[in-house]
């Protein structure tokens, strides 16, 4: 190998060292076996590595990286930065510092021109004793003990090191005469650490830390604002080739420069891009219509693992995803780096697309909405991630620094910089309206914020009318997970402050002074307030029953009589509020007496609209009505969905029994069919922990009012929480899933105390990893 200290190193250490003699180079790339290491002629008294004893078990659980697939399977050592590893080096001679010098080589793995200067390439001489290993910013590496032929030291990557793979060199010289090289055979993998006050990504609260880096299972929260509805999602952070892939996307996709991927924004910049595939060939493909064929739905995918395997193995976009699968995988890849993460639901997110911080629809004379002129669009629900990050690049703002969550979202929905990707935003600027600060906090703003407004559109020649204002329809319900709790925690004041409260408008009219498209705010329907119109839909209603829709209508007047026409509407629709088929209409008129209350009401029974239903079961209902010899129109949207079934599933003999590690029992699944027709070529699709590969079980036919049953073994892998995931998809019914949490003990024999004399505490460690 080449050696850099002629050029690079201090000019004492200039002197002190004579480089080993040129040597074949080594190729970092392939996989380099343990055995003698690589010495120049005549030098058979310099002292020689013989082996190095990562000492894996500690390392990893003092690094909280014990649960990665990689680590258990000895494939490399996984440390996170800021902290100390431990290497224990045999020599094939006593160790004798007065004539033996030793000094460590890392080097990026994949930067074919390592650079010091770039952070990519360093060499370390141990000094004697581990008191004190050098500043925070820097590489450092003291003498633990030394017994005979035996060293042992403790190395500490930087604070801000680049988050890589790293190889390592041990060299060795005998003063006076040659030296050796002697290359690690395993990588070093290098992780951003939020349990190191000195790292960018710092998590103080504990509870934290093991909900938004540790968990590998988490909810997702889909359906719509009056209808939420939680679905699990296998994170998988630990899995077999997660953490590899996640490292090398960084490069591939990511293009990040190794010497910048230890700085948290600019990696949460480029997962937001290349986790969606529309600009550089990223791990997931999109798609928002009800075609998908050539992949998989998204409504089938239960986790992040088996679509970042499949991406690590073939290097092409995964077929198909929406804004919750990009979620999930982004989650998992941020977790498995180091950075905390948490997934989003923002219920009726608006998708702004002239950064006019308002959702403008456009209904005709006939009362049907403009598709065409209506660009803008509000989803039942968004899906986006938060990542835990100082943020030194803002400075100091009016209310203080940026620091902690950071929006980052990608689903591909509009450019940014030229790329389909947004943030990191700060958390902080957006609920303040600080729309300009970097990254894409007006596109998040609106998101959360955007005032709906409806218009009548009566022809290119003819002026707009606004019929309704809306301030309180966009961004309802912000949820995520609860720490350490399976349910759900609501968010939304962290975005904004409360509707109709002076402080949202105050910053909505702050926000709207930096935008260049905003809408000027009138009314046109004050004026007139005899004839009141309210929408009202039951809530729960599930899959396979009618429905109704219902318009209240009062005629407040003392002494007038009222005339109103207008029509209910039923559109079947995609979450993204877009893909309207219309599945019921009716018309109607109303004498309104004075002082009285009238109904109109639509039912929509199974069959009108089964055959037109998405698979997320969502509708759009919308009502328009007129008062005659008046000037006062009336248009409302709602959203609303049908309720799916859950999967429920039994582990052993049911909620109290009791689940050991290694010890096999019996999981059986059960979904009773909701329609009133018969399902077909039903499918159960399980994961959970120590499932490598999703299980899949086939139910050819359920009839009406009967249950759809598997059952397999199952043996947990380890002792603490599990969580059981379970999808079930047919030709009728889709997207409909389940989960089990619960708890594995320990088998008795289990429980050891270690006998480390070097542990800083007496922690109980079990033969089997422990997920806390």
């Amino acid at each position: 190998m080449t050696h850099w200290y002629r050029s690079y190193a201090p000019s004492w250490l200039q002197r002190w060292w004579q480089p080993p003699a040129p040597a074949k180079p080594i190729n970092p790339y392939r996989s380099i076996r343990p055995g003698p290491d690589i010495a120049n002629a005549g030098s058979s008294a310099v002292l020689g590595v013989q082996r190095v004893d990562l000492c894996l078990a500690d390392n990893h659980d003092e690094h909280h990286t014990s649960h990665f697939y990689a680590a258990a399977a000895k494939e490399a050592l996984i440390v996170r930065r800021g902290e100390p590893f431990r290497l224990r080096i045999y020599f094939n001679r006593d160790y004798s510092p007065s004539k033996d010098a030793i000094s460590f080589i890392f080097s990026v793995t994949d930067d074919n021109k390592p650079n010091p200067g770039h952070g990519t390439l360093t060499a370390l001489v141990p000094h004697d004793g581990i008191d004190f290993l050098g500043d925070p910013l820097e590489w450092g590496a003291g003498i633990e003990s030394h017994e005979g032929q035996i060293l042992t030291v403790l190395v500490k990557p930087p604070a801000t090191c680049p988050v890589t793979e790293w190889r390592l060199d041990i060299d060795t010289k005998l003063l006076g005469d040659g030296s050796r090289s002697y290359p690690l055979p395993l990588p070093i993998y290098i992780l951003f650490n939020p349990w190191c006050p000195d790292d960018q990504v710092y998590m103080e609260d504990r509870d934290k830390r093991k909900e938004y880096v540790m968990h590998d299972t988490t909810l997702i929260w889909r359906g719509s604002y009056n209808r939420l509805r939680p679905s699990v999602w296998k994170v998988g952070q630990f899995e077999r080739h997660v953490l590899e892939c996640s490292l090398r996307v960084l490069g591939t996709v990511g293009h990040i420069p190794p010497a910048y991927r230890g700085d948290p924004v600019r990696v949460a910049r480029a997962l937001s891009a290349l986790v969606n595939s529309v600009d550089d060939d990223g791990v997931l493909l999109g798609n928002w219509t009800e075609d998908f064929s050539g992949g998989t739905a998204p409504t089938k995918w239960t986790g992040s693992v088996e679509i970042l395997q499949q991406f690590y193995k073939t290097q092409k976009s995964v077929k198909f995803a929406q804004c919750w699968n990009f979620s999930g995988v982004l989650a998992t890849i941020a977790r498995a780096l180091g950075i905390p993460s948490r997934i989003i639901t923002c219920y009726s997110s608006a998708h702004d697309t002239q950064a006019s911080l308002t959702v403008d629809v456009f209904i005709d004379a006939n009362n049907k909405k403009l598709d065409a002129e209506t660009t803008d669009s509000i989803w039942n629900y968004h899906v986006w991630n938060e990542v835990w990050m100082q943020r030194p690049d803002l400075g100091i703002g009016q209310y203080g620094t940026y620091d902690g969550w950071q929006v980052v979202d990608a689903t591909p929905q509009e450019a940014s910089d030229n790329m389909y990707r947004v943030g990191p935003a700060s958390v902080l600027a957006v609920k303040h309206g600080e729309i300009l600060r970097p990254f894409d906090c007006g596109f998040v703003y609106s998101e959360v914020n955007a005032d709906k407004l409806y218009w009548r559109y009566n022809g290119p020649a003819q002026p707009l009318k606004l019929l309704r204002k809306d301030t309180l329809a966009i961004g309802q319900l912000i949820s995520t997970k609860a720490v350490l709790k399976w349910e759900r925690e609501d968010i939304t004041d962290s975005y904004k402050y409360a509707e109709r409260s002076e402080e949202e408008r105050s910053y909505m009219l702050k926000a709207l002074k930096q935008s260049r498209h905003a809408f000027s705010r009138y009314y046109l329907n004050d004026n007139f307030n005899e004839v009141e119109f309210s929408m009202e839909l039951k809530d729960d209603i599930k899959v396979g029953e009618n429905f109704s829709v219902v318009l209240k209508v009062t005629n407040k007047s003392q002494e007038r009589i009222h005339q109103a026409t207008g029509q209910l509407n039923c559109d079947a629709v995609l979450y993204t509020g877009v893909g309207a088929h219309e599945v019921k209409t009716m018309g109607f008129e109303l004498d309104l007496k004075p002082n009285s209350t009238e109904f109109v009401r639509m039912e929509v029974t199974f069959f009108e609209y089964f055959e037109k239903l998405s698979s997320q079961a969502a509708f759009q209902i919308s009502a328009a009505c007129r008062v005659k010899d008046t000037d006062y129109d009336y248009y409302a949207q709602d959203d609303f969905r049908v309720r799916k079934p859950d999967i429920k599933l039994q582990l052993g003999n049911g909620d109290n029994a009791s689940i050991v590690s290694q010890q096999e029992i019996d999981i059986i699944l059960r979904l009773t069919n909701p329609l009133p027709i018969a399902l077909h070529k039903g499918l159960f699709t399980v994961e959970g922990p120590g499932i490598e590969l999703p299980l899949k079980f086939k139910i050819p036919e359920v009839p009406v009012g009967g249950t759809a049953a598997a059952t397999f073994k199952y043996v947990p892998p380890y002792a603490g929480r599990g969580t059981m995931i379970a999808k079930f998809t047919s030709k009728e019914l889709d997207d409909v899933d389940g989960y089990k949490h619960y708890e594995i003990e320990p088998r008795p024999g289990d429980m050891l105390q270690p006998n480390g004399s070097h542990r800083s505490s007496n922690i109980i460690r079990r033969r089997t990893d422990v997920i806390p």
